[in-house]
């Protein structure tokens, strides 16, 4: 298994992995159909194009001999959310927007593999801080973050579908 950058051209498929794992961390109660329409609007092969030609954003993959096994997308730049300003004020600092693996690598290292050089990728770019939001109620992902790190230091909300999850807010200190 290698990390590496995506590149143009990739962003096909990093949608067909968005289709397949963006529900592994969606909280319990979110029916297929919300899903579906988050990854069509969000995470279409568009959408990952323009975020593979941002200057301001990180693509990495995770990849074994059987394809991509995992993603994540840095942002960097100052937050714009207010509940998320409030509680992360170092500067550079930038969001881990996206953390993704296929559910049959969790427990693997892929996903240790992978987090490792995002967090150095943001490190290399002279982030102070990295922050994400992830849903309280995703206990595994929690475990993860807090394993790597990541402190819980607010919480913010997320639109999906037509209501508002909350997340907590945590973040690294580089």
């Amino acid at each position: 298994m290698i990390v590496r950058r995506a590149e143009s051209g990739e962003g096909q498929l990093l949608h067909e992995l968005a289709a397949v794992t963006f529900g592994l961390a969606c909280p319990p109660g979110t029916t297929e159909l919300e899903i579906s329409e988050h990854v069509a609007r969000h995470l279409s092969t568009e959408r990952f194009e323009e975020w593979l030609a941002d200057p301001d954003r990180e693509v990495l993959v995770a990849l074994s001999d059987s394809g991509f096994t995992g993603y994540t997308v840095l942002v960097f730049g100052a937050p714009t959310d207010a509940d998320v300003a409030a509680v992360v004020t170092a500067r550079p600092t930038a969001e881990l927007s996206k953390c993704y693996v296929l559910a049959g690598e969790h427990g693997s290292g892929v996903a240790s593999e992978l987090m490792s050089a995002t967090i150095e990728v943001a490190r290399l770019r002279g982030s102070a801080t990295i922050w994400l939001g992830v849903n309280d109620k995703n206990d595994r992902a929690n475990r993860f973050y807090g394993k790597h790190g990541f402190a819980r230091v607010g919480s913010k909300r997320f639109a999906l579908g037509d209501r508002f999850e909350d997340d907590y807010v945590r973040e690294l200190t580089l």
